[in-house]
């Protein structure tokens, strides 16, 4: 049996955030450099290397790449057989990782939460709450991934109920063009049906 102590997994979770804030992953970077080698348009390749100098200077001044530092999203695999050491939730326990992540006196990031959304709209001042999935499965260890996705780029999100002779093709041809540039523009379409 796996013990898994609070401060390990706080720790573990405001680390993790700490990283994904300043550093793309490597096969990104190593992505983008291909791409921008590859690239024919001046104004696409100008924006590529903008990307990675801003990479670069992120990763060696341990600064956030985006000031958006974005909606923690958190997915959980416990293990069945982990014994837990600590007095608090998990619930508790992850936003107090996101908490001590977004309040590092090195190097504090963005919090864009609000408490309530709808009526007063306060800032928790701190980014909680995550938002969190968890899945129990067999084993003795946690596994966890951790996405803090931007809320300038999900404030693009677009919603239609089609009726069923309407297209999905006519709509989103539609859509996409009125979304605009902004801070955050679309930079990938991902169209969810249901």
């Amino acid at each position: 049996m796996t013990v898994i102590r609070q401060q390990d997994f706080v720790q573990s979770i405001a680390d993790a955030l700490q990283f994904i804030a300043n550093y793309h992953p490597q096969d990104f970077i190593q992505a983008m450099s291909k791409a921008y080698e590859r690239e024919q348009s001046p104004a696409a390749k100008d924006a590529i290397a903008q990307i990675l100098v801003n990479s670069r200077m992120c990763a060696e001044n341990n600064r956030p790449i985006c000031q958006d530092t974005g909606i923690v999203n958190i997915f959980l695999k416990v293990g069945m057989q982990v014994q837990w050491q600590t007095e608090q939730s998990l619930e508790d326990m992850v936003n107090e990782g996101v908490r001590q992540a977004y309040q590092h006196p090195d190097n504090v990031l963005r919090a864009s939460i609000v408490a309530d959304p709808i009526g007063s709209r306060k800032n928790t001042g701190d980014n909680t709450p995550a938002v969190i999935y968890t899945e129990l499965v067999p084993g003795n260890k946690i596994e966890i991934d951790i996405a803090a996705k931007g809320g300038g780029s999900e404030n693009k999100a677009k919603f239609t109920i089609l009726n069923p002779s309407d297209s999905l093709l006519d709509w989103v041809l539609e859509t996409v063009p009125k979304m605009g540039a902004g801070w955050c523009p679309p930079g990938m379409l991902g169209i969810g049906i249901g």
